[in-house]
């Protein structure tokens, strides 16, 4: 994939989360993962499954095998579990309940005019990530799109906003690497690889204080706002 030729500008690579940031959620997750839990023998509604729910939603972006690794402490359960949520939210992705939160797919395509490399990034496996991007139609909207399996780690590690800054050879250093997201793992992500700049989104899983706690130089109201901002920022 190429960008449009323009000469990038001080931030010249966007790494962007997909759920929650590009992408509404709207429980998804949490479908999928009550899906899961069944199949591992977890009871609906039962003490452990109100427990293991709750850590769902604090590690929210993160890599969603390792998620299941820390909560069943076995390869094999963490591995049907994994299975068990990627095809429950595949299914849901199948029959339409995904969208582009307002403003998303319009700020990728401003971003990317002004002559910045877009890159995507997921917690969710490859083949999960691509039906979404099919649902989407947004295949060929970013410039490169990446999964932890691609990277090495998932969120919180900084390996995805390091892949994405060697893949695409946008920028001279990772200073010039502005990323964005919903979640703390996105922010402690972006902190940990040296970006520039971090900004958290309120349009998904953690609220401002959470966000800022985790080291978020911007907190904003939706990614719609992201091209006004990169721009006040270079012109600083």
């Amino acid at each position: 994939m190429v960008s449009t030729g323009a000469a990038a500008p001080g931030f010249g690579l966007v790494v962007c989360d997909m759920a929650g940031t590009t992408v509404a959620d709207d429980g998804l997750v949490e479908r999928a993962f009550d899906t899961a839990a069944e199949a591992s023998g977890i009871a609906a509604g039962s003490p452990r499954h109100r427990e293991m729910r709750e850590h769902v939603l604090a590690t929210m972006g993160q890599s969603k095998i390792e998620v299941f690794r820390d909560l069943f402490g076995e390869e094999e359960r963490a591995q049907t579990a994994n299975r068990a949520f990627e095809k429950a939210y595949a299914e849901q992705v199948g029959e339409g309940l995904c969208a582009p939160l307002p403003g998303a797919e319009e700020t990728l395509r401003a971003l990317r005019a002004e002559g910045r490399r877009v890159v995507l990034t997921t917690g969710f496996a490859p083949a999960t990530r691509d039906a979404l991007l099919a649902a989407l139609g947004w295949h060929g909207l970013a410039d490169l799109v990446l999964s932890p399996a691609d990277a090495g780690r998932g969120r919180p590690f900084p390996d995805l906003v390091l892949a994405a800054f060697l893949r695409t050879a946008a920028v001279a250093g990772v200073d010039q690497v502005a990323v964005a997201g919903d979640t703390r793992s996105d922010v402690l992500s972006a902190r940990r690889a040296g970006a520039g700049l971090a900004v958290g989104v309120l349009t998904g899983a953690h609220d401002r204080a959470a966000l800022e706690e985790a080291g978020a130089d911007r907190v904003l109201p939706s990614v719609a706002e992201l091209p006004a901002l990169l721009r006040a920022e270079e012109s600083r």
